[in-house]
């Protein structure tokens, strides 16, 4: 097909045909793309909104799709702050002298009932009552499992440096966000 052929019809309910050569069609679509991608850099950067034209880096830079973030999450939510403990718990274990921290984030973040129940089942079993273990993880995810009657059910999987994967179930009242109870 030549550059000077003509493409079929276009033709949308209601309106006249118009009929366009292929290479007016192909120019056409390369101008639609370049002037949007110019846009969206205009838009999003303050420089360029004052009047400096994007350069073809720019543009195609911003085009780009920024990464997602590693971790994000809300306060707010039960399912953040059972992750966000985790997180910073398993940091705690992980750095020296940290034991005023990991006490802090107990204190902060499980009821008061259930830090005396993770004692007792601690000094039963020898072991850390929120990670189930004796050792720390090298990682872990946290995922929403179940709600009612006021509480949330998140599952914790627990990854280690050798050996299987460990889930426990972590469960948060409602109405304070606080943990209440991990199996």
């Amino acid at each position: 097909m030549g550059a000077t052929e003509s493409s079929p019809p276009l033709q949308v309910k209601g309106t006249t045909a118009l009929k366009l050569s292929r290479s007016t069609t192909i120019r056409t679509a390369a101008a639609t793309v370049v002037a949007g991608l110019a846009a969206t850099a205009v838009f999003a950067t303050p420089a360029l909104a004052a009047g400096t034209a994007p350069s073809a880096v720019h543009v195609a830079a911003v085009a780009k799709a920024a990464p997602a973030p590693v971790r994000s999450g809300s306060p707010a939510s039960t399912e953040d702050r059972v992750a966000d403990f985790y997180g910073a718990y398993i940091d705690a274990h992980w750095g020296a002298g940290n034991g005023n921290l990991v006490t802090a984030l107990r204190s902060a973040y499980l009821t008061k009932g259930f830090q005396k129940q993770l004692t007792a089942w601690e000094n039963k079993n020898h072991a850390d009552g929120v990670l189930r273990a004796q050792s720390d993880p090298s990682s872990w995810a946290v995922t929403a499992s179940n709600a009612g009657m006021g509480h949330l059910w998140t599952t914790v999987v627990l990854t280690w440096a050798h050996g299987k994967p460990t889930t426990v179930t972590v469960q948060s009242d409602l109405a304070t966000g606080l943990i209440s109870g991990i199996e």
